[in-house]
């Protein structure tokens, strides 16, 4: 069956602001965006980059793809970060998970082992590829606590999806942590830019 999205009124109005075969300049679609943020409250900017397959393989075929990035400004959302010792792994046993980042030193790996089937469903395993598996734990927290945030595809293709920003923040501050995002993942690999507000109309971004 063809599930058909019903809109609001607002949603319908605030679309028509929007030309969907034109592409805008970065500091363009930030204005749009916020312009037609649906939201009472302050909704956040969500970042939306389809990869070409190609530029992410020699052989063309799909992968996952990560890359750790240093954002010049905040998202607007407040990470957890905890470090792996026999207290947090008593609690995921437990059933209870309080953070959205798990950082471990190498040595607490064979402990962590023990609740892999849990956390590794969630994307919680502490991984040395995107540096949450580390000789000095402290540190990590710190970086990943000051802007630093862990970029990656959905799982088996090529999508990401990131919050940029609140719709509250100045533009430049928006459009720097964007600008950021793309060229730490490479020009060369991008094919769709959008976009969108909390609950707000896609707006297709130009890059190059």
């Amino acid at each position: 069956k063809t599930v058909v999205k019903i809109r609001s009124k607002r949603y319908v109005e605030a679309a028509k602001l929007i030309d969907k075969n034109k592409l805008y300049s970065l500091s363009d679609a930030v204005s749009l965006v916020k312009q037609t943020s649906l939201t009472k409250f302050d909704g956040t900017v969500e970042l939306h980059i389809n990869l070409n397959p190609l530029a992410l393989s020699d052989k063309g075929d799909k992968k996952d793809f990560r890359v750790t990035l240093n954002l010049p400004h905040s998202t607007g959302k407040t990470i957890k970060v905890a470090i792996a010792d026999e207290k947090i792994i008593s609690d995921i046993a437990a059933g209870k998970i309080d953070f959205d980042i798990l950082v471990a030193h190498p040595s607490m790996m064979p402990q962590l082992a023990k609740v892999a089937r849990v956390l590794g469903p969630k994307g919680l395993m502490p991984n040395p590829k995107t540096g949450t598996v580390t000789p000095d734990p402290e540190k990590r927290v710190k970086e990943l606590t000051s802007g630093q945030v862990n970029v990656k595809t959905e799982p088996s293709n090529p999508i990401i999806h990131m919050a940029v920003g609140k719709v509250s923040f100045p533009d430049k501050e928006i459009a720097e942590n964007i600008s950021a995002v793309l060229k730490g993942i490479g020009m060369n690999k991008l094919a769709r830019v959008s976009l969108t507000a909390t609950m707000g109309p896609s707006v297709k971004v130009a890059f190059s």
